[in-house]
């Protein structure tokens, strides 16, 4: 949290004073980060949510690989639904650049291949 002090300027004397020169007021204003304040709230949720699974629960040995897998699949199905998937459109264009840049890396491997096939028979004749 940053801590700001705003300082404002009065537009004429207090009723009290009758002096001429403006008064200065001070006002403390905290400003408070959501984005801290948010992942705060989630890691403090997260910590409850370890330590009650961890609470007195023990699990069988046997059924601990089973657990593993399970929680592994759970996770990678809550991964892939975070995962923004392209459309149609932009799928067919990355096709279409993967295939060019796969044509013009078979155009310069056949190329050198026949320069140093040719560049071989020179040096071996």
């Amino acid at each position: 949290m940053a801590k700001i002090t705003r300082i404002k300027a009065s537009d004429g004397p207090r009723k009290e004073e009758k002096s001429t020169e403006p008064t200065i007021t001070r006002k403390k204003v905290v400003v408070k980060d959501k984005k801290t304040e948010k992942t705060k709230k989630v890691a403090e949720k997260k910590a409850k949510k370890a330590s009650k699974k961890t609470d007195g629960k023990k699990t069988f040995i046997l059924f601990r690989p089973f657990i593993a897998f399970f929680t592994y699949l759970r996770d990678s199905w809550r991964e892939i639904r975070q995962v923004r998937w392209p459309n149609r459109k932009a799928t067919w264009k990355m096709v279409l650049a993967v295939l060019v840049y796969t044509a013009l890396f078979i155009i310069i491997i056949s190329l050198l291949d026949l320069f140093f096939t040719w560049l071989f028979s020179l040096i071996l004749k």
